[in-house]
Formats: C-alpha cells, structure tokens, sequence
C-alpha cells in the first residue's frame, strides 16, 4: 500500500505532457497523443506541469499511469517495443505542441538514451591491431572523460594526462561563490551516463562535480589518469609516425610520452585572463582571479572590487554583497540578463521517484529541455536585411526578445533611474553570453554596492583609479575578467608536419580547424572543444563533446580496420570549412556592428561558438569522410612506439 501511495503523490506532481509521452511509448497506444489529449504550446523553459490541458484530462492521465505501473509491478504488462520513428516524431510535436522537424528524431532518441550514439566495430579486432593505436587524451574534465569512455568501449588503450590534482576540469577548478551551471542539469550530462537525483534544476559547482567524479570511479577511469602532469610540447615525428609530448611532474620533473594519437582536453576556458591594468603589481591587498578563489575566504567586513560583469560575477555578486561591508562592481559594459523562475528550483522527491520508476520518463523530460534549450533561439539571432531598427536588434524576434528582458530589467530597478541608465544595453540580446540573473540585480540595489561604469585605468597602491580619475580603496580586488580564450591550447607548444608550429599558425587569438576537431600539418591529433565548437545559442558542452567523440573514434576505427597510420586532413577541406563558418556568422549576432564580446578576435572573427544548428554538427560529425583526408597506410610507414 505504502508503494502505491507514493505512486499515487508523486503522480500528482508530474508533468501531464511527459506522462502522456511516457503513457504512448510504454503502451505503443497512439490515443495518448491524439485528441483530446493535446498539451497546449509553452514557451517557457521550464514547462507548466499541467500542459494547459482541464482537470479531467489530467487525472485520466495521472490514473492511467498509475494502473500501467501497477500492472508491469505484478507482471500484466510488459514494455511495448519502442515506436518507430514515425510515432516518436508525433510523441514529441504532442508533449511540445509544435512542430518538430523530422530530421531531428534519431539526434534526439540520441540524447534521450534511446538510440546507441556509439560507434562499433564492423567486426571486432584483435588486441593485436588495437594496442599500437595508444591514444593520449590531455585533460581530465567533462571532455577528457568522455573521450576515455568512448575509447574504453572500443578497447582501445589510452592514458590521460591531468594537471590539476583531481579529474573535473573547469568544475574542479571554479570554486568561487554560488559557481553552477547555466544549462539545466538534466541536459548537462551524459547522454550515456544519467542522474536520477540531481537536487536542483541548475545544480552548483559541487555537485557537477561529484557527477563527474562517480562516473570516472564508476567506469574505473581514475586508474588511467596520471595527475599533476603537465604537457609541456607535443612534436610530430614523422620517422616514427607518433607524437611525443614532453611532460612535467609535480616536482618539475620531465618526461617524454609517445603516442600515435592525440585527444586534447583542455577547454577553451581554462586559462584565466589576468587584468593587466598598470600597477595591478603595487595593489597592498589581496587580489585574485574568479577561477582561483581562495578556500575559506572571509570577505567580511571587507570593502571587495569586482572587476568584470560577465557570467561568474553574475553568480558570486549575490553572495559576495551578502558577506561584504562594501562592493564597488566595474563594468565594461552592460549585459543582457534573463528571468527564469526555476533557476533556483530544487528537484523534489516527488520527481524523483518519477525520474527513477517510471519508465521512459527520464528521457521524455530530458527532451522537453533539450528542445527548449536547443536550437529554437538560433533564427532569432540572424540579421534581417529588411529590419528597420539594426542598432538595437537583429530581427522581429530578437526584438521581442529585447522588450520581454527590458521589461523584466526595468521590474527589477523600479525607481532606480540611475542603475537603468547603467544596466540597460544598447546592443542585441545575445550579443554576448546568455546569462540568468542570479540576483544581479537585487544585488546593485543593496546600499553596500555600487556599479562604476568607467573603465579602470591603473592600480596605484591601494587604489584602483578609473579613467576619470575618481579613486576607489578596496580592501580585496576580485578579477572575474573571463579567460584567454583564443589562445586555444596555450601553453603547450605544439609542433606537427613542416617546419610551423600550431602557436604560429593561430597566433595568440585565431584558431581554426575543420569541425573544431582537426588541423591540417597535424596528423592524428584530434581537439575536443576546439575552434568554433563553443556554444552561445543554445545547447550543452556535453553534447558537443560527445558529437566529437563520435567523429574521433570513427577516425580511429577507420585506421584500426583499413590499416591506416596517419589521418590528416586536407588544407583545402579545413579552408572551405572555415571559410562557411566565418560566411555563417557574418549573418549572426556577434558580429553585429560594434559588438565586443570575447568570441571575436582581434580582427573581428568568431572564433569560438559554433554558428550551426546542433542537428547541423551532430550530423557533420556521425561520419568520417576519408576523401576529407590525407591518408597514409600503416605499411608506407614506420611503426609508432607506445
């Protein structure tokens, strides 16, 4: 009975439109999905529970359920066959109320975990032909860790290098107040590797972190993990067709590794960018980067400077403001925030249950936020030649856009004409990150905090003095100035074929390669958030990853079974690509008249979000093309050393 009581509460708090997915798919019964079951359209990014649809109609849901449980309890009923494409493309414009292109329907059965995003081996090879493969993966975090279970799964050898002390990456190494993630955490995680008990709809960076950690001590990864190891260099040696990366320990001792293949796992937002204003070198208090918040940091009673308005002071301004007697906020410039109201949400154990006994539930929510957190904003971010107001926004839509966050800015400031005056932008929205307000603006009002609008000019001793000269005494200077981006796989120097290194090929900000995942000159090294593979429409870091994962070990298999030493694609290949990147986002937002914003170089290139739809890369990455390639087979070549 207790059973069933729970059953019967928890279905009370389900969303209806996942229960009639879940009710179609389990029973293979289309009334589910039909009139007069039809969920009406919500456009918010957490849906309404109730679809819209009246009481009746929700109990009949709710009831049906809890018989259908019932029955595949005590064995009545057994799961139907999963639908054929066709009924969950109608499965999923139902629970939505939209319309779903058909092209997205396998990308998504992906995502959900019904359909194998794996590649498998045609016929599976002996250890013999995998071993001389070894694969060098640098880097630990979300992506590192992915390539090592997408390699494991093939068995293929590999060993990850890690500089930090423990796996995680960026979630390892942020830890400054109220860090989380901006993406909601039942899309950000692996489609292959699901949580059924995240507490929160935006969890912090603790517990992604814990999810990161159980998984690589789930699948036994720690063991293949050589921590406090940094790779210096990586060099190409053609004589032996394999990299050999010089290594530096904890203790500054070096060492070579060699390795046929490279999978590199840095990030594009692990290396802080320091201010260098004049005299930051004389500042008599403490001063630190957001990435590197000191543990046990008290602030109280403190006078703190934020320099930077970006997506981590967005999250710390709140706390720090809660803590501090004093918060003096330097802003480059303003920037668009939006509402949501679940951002602060807690997973209730009524989801939970639903999330873990019900079946197919897990991944019919998990669609819902991908759809909603996918590709939908992406036609709102391009030009409209024929838009008569360019200057404050790039179309209809985006101009909606504009009014629903300028409303939501002025219901936050009521009264405070002079924040306003400050915190309104002037560009497009999305013309920079896309960031939830985390109490920003709550925060500005507080009587401990101000918002100084002028550009900082120096550090002279105690004082940070701005561009008018006005002098501000700060007790502690937090630096939350984003990260050196564009110098993608800095420090590592990086040699391939010829006599040109990766460092003078790109320079300091202007990287390139064909699908963000490979370069030409550098065979069989392969980049995992590599150039124009960041998201700013949509989407998950995740799923990015994993679509790259896919790609590299269709390169690897290709190699394994055709007896090929060396993949390294063609120059003109990554150019035409390229050259459909940069043409792709001279339509888009960021390269707006005007707009400054970290994805753009020095010249104006975008050169770190991906400017397509997600089915667009997913589908560019499910095959290899060998004719995309320089192709050199194993016998024309000189055995690697692993």
């Amino acid at each position: 009975m207790s059973d069933t009581m729970t059953a019967h509460e928890a279905l009370q708090a389900a969303s209806v439109p996942t229960l009639l997915a879940c009710l179609a798919h389990i029973t293979g019964e289309r009334r589910w999905i039909e009139p007069p079951f039809l969920p009406k359209r919500d456009i918010a990014l957490f849906a309404e529970p109730s679809g819209g649809l009246p009481q009746d109609l929700q109990d009949a849901a709710r009831t049906a359920m809890a018989q259908v449980l019932e029955e595949l309890a005590d064995g009545r009923r057994k799961l139907a066959p999963q639908p054929d494409d066709a009924m969950m493309l109608d499965t999923m414009r139902t629970l939505l109320s939209e319309q779903v292109a058909p092209e997205y329907v396998p990308m998504v059965l992906e995502e959900m975990g019904l359909a194998d995003r794996r590649v498998h081996w045609s016929t599976t090879p002996p250890v013999s032909k995998r071993e001389p493969l070894h694969v060098l993966i640098i880097g630990a975090g979300v992506s590192g860790l992915c390539a090592a279970v997408r390699l494991g799964e093939l068995g293929i050898p590999y060993e990850i290098v890690e500089k930090n002390d423990e796996a995680g990456g960026t979630w390892y190494e942020n830890d400054y107040p109220e860090c989380g993630v901006d993406t909601p955490n039942h899309f950000y995680s692996f489609s292959f590797e699901p949580n059924l008990d995240w507490s929160s709809n935006y969890s912090k960076r603790g517990e992604v972190l814990d999810y990161l950690l159980r998984m690589a001590d789930r699948r036994g990864l720690r063991s293949r993990i050589r921590f406090r190891t940094e790779v210096l260099s990586l060099r190409w040696h053609e004589d032996r067709q394999a990299w050999c990366a010089v290594l530096r320990d904890a203790d500054g001792r070096t060492s070579e590794r060699w390795a046929p293949v490279v999978i590199t796992a840095v990030g594009q937002l692990n290396r802080p960018r320091m201010a260098s204003f004049p005299g930051m070198e004389t500042f008599t208090g403490p001063s630190w980067h957001s990435a590197k918040w000191p543990a046990g940091t008290d602030l109280k009673g403190k006078h703190v400077a934020i320099v930077g308005t970006g997506a981590s002071a967005m999250q710390l301004l709140r706390s720090v403001a809660e803590e501090a007697a004093e918060v003096t906020v330097f802003q480059r410039s303003p920037q668009w925030a939006r509402e949501d109201r679940d951002y602060h949400g807690h997973v209730d154990e009524a989801a939970r249950w639903l999330l873990r006994h019900v079946p197919y539930y897990y991944a019919w929510y998990r669609f819902g936020l991908i759809w909603r957190f996918g590709d939908g904003l992406l036609h709102t971010l391009r030009k409209d030649p024929e838009w008569p107001h360019a200057a404050r926004s790039m179309n209809r839509r985006n101009d909606r856009h504009r009014e629903v966050m300028t409303k939501y800015l002025l219901s936050q400031l009521e009264g405070r004409d002079d924040l306003i005056a400050k915190c309104l932008p002037d560009y497009p929205p999305y013309g920079k990150r896309i960031l939830i307000d985390n109490g920003w603006y709550a925060s500005l009002r507080r009587d401990n905090v101000d918002l100084v609008t002028e550009a900082v000019a120096r550090v002279d001793g105690p004082e940070i003095v701005t561009d008018s000269g006005a002098r501000y005494r700060p007790d502690v200077i937090v630096l939350a100035t984003g990260f050196e981006a564009g110098k993608m796989l800095a420090p590592m120097d990086v040699h391939g074929r010829g006599p040109r290194s990766l460092r003078d090929l790109w320079g300091d900000d202007d990287p390139r390669a064909y699908l963000g995942t490979t370069v030409s000159g550098f065979p069989n090294l392969f980049l995992l958030s590599g150039p124009n593979t960041g998201l700013a429409h949509g989407g998950s870091l995740i799923f990015m990853s994993e679509c790259q994962m896919r790609y590299i070990t269709g390169c690897l298999k290709a190699m394994t079974e055709r007896g090929i030493a060396t993949l390294d694609v063609r120059q003109d290949v990554q150019d035409d690509y390229c050259q459909r990147v940069d043409d792709e986002h001279g339509q888009l937002v960021w390269t707006h008249t005007g707009m400054r914003n970290w994805y753009r170089n020095a010249k104006g290139r975008v050169f770190s979000p991906v400017p397509w739809r997600l089915v667009d890369y997913w589908r560019m990455t499910r095959h290899p093309d060998l004719s995309d390639f320089h192709v050199q087979a194993v016998d024309e070549a000189v055995p690697s050393a692993s």
